[in-house]
């Protein structure tokens, strides 16, 4: 389905298609939708914050947390722990820091990087830590002092890295897998390589919202996020209305831990197809996405 798109983007779009300019380079980032299952016992239930009306990008939309990957995140990394698990019913180990790292399709370092700032911007735009002294505990962060901590971060005074050295801790990443890839259309001005994460919801710790980047924290189930989206109460990006109609598949974050296992993490290019006044936003499932206007090869990242 051709969905329509804001009259700025299409103007831009239609000039950069006049025009035949040339991409901007992408930044890689990271995005992660945090999922808890529901107290009823109804399914599973999603956080999305609002952006603020002054943000450069994505003013007003409802998303998920998440930023671009900061040079500390790529030069000084943490510890992982919970890096494999057993199935209980094959008595076979998996290795989640592998897996994770061929899912990504990335260098180990830019793995480990784009891993580091999933935790690092959740924490940041959220209040929750998926960290923990060990592979089976996740830090207590109710105590006052994290919130300086947390600003620290925030004001790229202090790496995740640094942080969790100085508190005894290590990234759980068993708690979160790759989802999703998806690349910022060429029309853009700001460009970005993001990858999706789901994480589960550390049942120790609580989301709060936090002013700056964003106004607004709601947990919703993906079918009513989409049912509001579509009544035009919820403004979001394509990319997070497709990823709560797959997560709206899945009864418990278990089940969405599990299809992660096999997605295909190929990476999503939007296109933006400008016809007789026109503009639609089309995804690589839509008809006439393959005979789309191919703009001119991207520029390197930066």
């Amino acid at each position: 389905m051709r969905q329509p798109v804001p009259p700025d983007l299409a103007r831009r779009a239609a000039a950069f298609q006049a025009g035949h300019s040339q991409p901007v380079a992408t930044r890689d980032a990271a995005t992660v939708a945090l999922l808890r299952d529901a107290e009823n016992g109804t399914g599973i239930q999603v956080c999305l914050l609002r952006r603020v009306s002054t943000m450069a990008f994505a003013a007003g939309m409802h998303v998920f947390p998440g930023g671009t990957v900061d040079p500390a995140d790529v030069t000084a990394q943490p510890r992982w722990f919970g890096t494999s698990e057993t199935n209980v019913e094959t008595d076979v180990e998996t290795d989640i820091e592998a897996d994770i790292v061929t899912a990504l399709d990335a260098e180990p370092a830019l793995a480990r990087a784009l891993v580091s700032a999933a935790v690092r911007e959740t924490f940041e735009e959220s209040g929750v830590l998926l960290a923990g002294p060990d592979a089976d505990s996740v830090a207590d962060v109710t105590d006052p002092s994290w919130e300086a901590d947390r600003l620290a971060l925030e004001k790229r005074q202090l790496s995740m890295a640094a942080l969790l050295a100085r508190r005894g801790l290590g990234l759980r990443v068993d708690l979160l897998r790759p989802w999703a890839r998806w690349v910022t259309p060429e029309v853009e001005p700001r460009r970005y390589d993001t990858r999706f994460f789901i994480a589960a919801m550390p049942v120790e710790q609580r989301t709060r919202p936090i002013p700056g980047e964003s106004d607004r924290l709601l947990w919703l189930s993906p079918a009513t996020a989409l049912a509001e989206h579509l009544a035009g109460q919820l403004a979001m990006l394509p990319p997070t209305v497709h990823t709560l109609r797959e997560l709206a598949e899945h009864a418990s974050v278990a089940s969405v831990l599990t299809a992660a296992r096999i997605r295909d993490l190929s990476p999503v290019r939007p296109k933006i197809l400008v016809r007789d006044g026109e503009a639609h936003l089309l995804l690589p499932h839509d008809d006439g996405y393959d005979h789309a206007p191919t703009p001119p090869a991207s520029a390197p990242k930066r």
